[in-house]
């Protein structure tokens, strides 16, 4: 089994939020308290210990009491960038990432990903549902995976690429079916909030 103390677990807010106006989402409100204030509230207790990837008001995210790392390039270049800026920094087995913009996954998240990556070997585990029409969804920004890919990872940038599943899809991965897909609800647009 993979000791939750072997698992770092990364939020990932260095996004752009252009679909809601240009904000950075991981601090609008939702409830009350910052949307990625509710991700770090989920994920800490699951992990050993917690980061942030954010690339604009960094002191709001050292706020919430743990360390915030920006993206090695500065132009937004997707959520890849996040999955680096934690592998660089994470001195544990394991990392785990989550979106800041999805305060209501699991609680047995990490507990599902890792039993899965264990029981098959893998190099990596990621959150999927179910569609109405009986096809998968991945969401793999929920994706626990091995700090050693890091080297893989590096390579696949260098190279220009940037499409998460053709990285993920380049190593021994394992899909952990999730039968709630509202709790994979990502807030993408103010009315999201609001809903």
């Amino acid at each position: 089994m993979i000791d939750p103390q072997d698992i770092t677990g990364l939020i990932l807010a260095g996004g752009r939020g252009s679909r809601m106006g240009g904000v950075d989402k991981g601090l609008q409100n939702y409830q009350g308290l910052p949307l990625a204030l509710h991700a770090l509230m989920r994920l800490q207790p699951q992990v050993g210990s917690v980061m942030v990837n954010a690339n604009r008001n960094l002191g709001a995210y050292e706020s919430f009491g743990v360390p915030v790392w920006p993206d090695a390039d500065s132009d937004f270049p997707g959520p890849l960038a996040g999955f680096l800026a934690g592998l660089e920094r994470c001195e544990t087995p394991y990392l785990m990432t989550v979106p800041c913009d999805s305060p209501r996954f699991p609680l047995d998240l990490v507990a599902r990903l890792a039993e899965a990556m264990h029981a098959q070997q893998a190099d990596l585990a990621m959150a999927v549902t179910r569609e109405a029409d009986g096809r998968e969804q991945p969401h793999p920004v929920f994706c626990l995976m091995r700090a050693s890919l890091i080297d893989s990872l590096v390579a696949f940038m260098a190279g220009g690429q940037r499409r998460i599943d053709r990285w993920t899809g380049q190593h021994r991965g394992v899909n952990v079916l999730f039968e709630d897909d509202s709790a994979f609800f990502n807030a993408n647009t103010p009315e999201d909030l609001r809903a």
